[in-house]
């Protein structure tokens, strides 16, 4: 009988416990565990090479699994099972949380790495620097306070209101450097989709033959007129407001702020950042 290891992740869909479900549609024998807390080198070495993990939460729970076995070699097959909120990587291919369980091996092989603070990190959508980032870091401080269903459009409208203050940003291109000033967005895309269904790179694809990311800016506007600009994000509109908004495309892109800013790699924070550099397809 088939084994399927699952991967649960108990804050992921704000508790969303839908993977207790998986027994009754998985025809083997299922096991849970934490991704959380699982050690997978302890995982990896016991399993049967038919063994199949089935990763249950949102992206998050993903970027946590990829992060966390990048130096495990397996060839066991992964499913992954959505129960998350934004669910931009389903989006991006094209599919729903009703399509799932799929099979994402030859998703989670050959990703970018962000280096942050000395440190590495593999995505499967994007990094996140500006107020994104700031989004993310007051939605950790209102989970913290136990708060189950989060508004990030609330959070991003009063930070673009005034909460998230905009600093200056040097993007570096394949060696080519570009300086703008009072920049709102800095993300590095290598799908298309973050941010719970925002399109800031709208050619970027995960698939592209060049192994290239892209990174947009989003620059030089006042509240109002980024307030404007700033829904039209969630269809791809925004690159029409030339002034405001550039998107490069490399094979190794850095993003410094002239002050620190709090990053999200894959909906994850990381707090006071002042750069960061995306390296793929070299």
């Amino acid at each position: 009988m088939k084994k399927y290891h699952i991967l649960f992740n108990s804050f992921a869909g704000s508790g969303d416990d839908s993977y207790k479900t998986l027994s009754e549609k998985l025809d083997g024998k299922t096991f849970f565990h934490n991704v959380i807390d699982t050690d997978y080198k302890v995982l990896f070495s016991t399993l049967d090479k038919d063994d199949v993990i089935v990763i249950c939460g949102g992206d998050g729970s993903i970027n946590k699994f990829i992060n966390r076995t990048k130096d495990i070699e397996f060839d066991n097959e992964i499913l992954y099972f959505a129960t998350g909120t934004g669910n931009d990587f389903l989006k991006d291919l094209g599919k729903t949380k009703e399509d799932t369980p799929i099979r994402i091996n030859e998703y989670i092989k050959d990703l970018p790495t962000c280096y942050i603070n000395g440190e590495e990190y593999k995505f499967i959508n994007g990094v996140g620097y500006g107020i994104d980032g700031y989004c993310c870091e007051e939605g950790d401080k209102l989970r913290a306070q136990n708060v189950k269903k989060i508004n990030y459009t609330s959070i991003a409208i009063k930070g673009l209101l005034g909460k998230y203050k905009p600093t200056g940003v040097t993007i570096t291109v394949d060696g080519e450097k570009h300086h703008f000033d009072k920049n709102w967005l800095a993300p590095v895309m290598f799908g298309r989709f973050y941010g719970g269904g925002m399109l800031p790179c709208p050619d970027q694809r995960r698939d592209n033959e060049d192994k290239k990311v892209s990174v947009l800016v989003f620059h030089g506007t006042g509240k109002l007129k980024t307030l404007m600009i700033f829904p039209s994000i969630f269809k791809g509109g925004h690159v029409k407001h030339k002034k405001f908004i550039q998107v490069f495309s490399g094979h190794e892109i850095t993003v410094e702020h002239d002050e620190p800013r709090p990053v999200q790699v894959d909906g994850e924070t990381i707090l006071n950042v002042k750069s960061l550099t995306v390296k793929y397809g070299k």
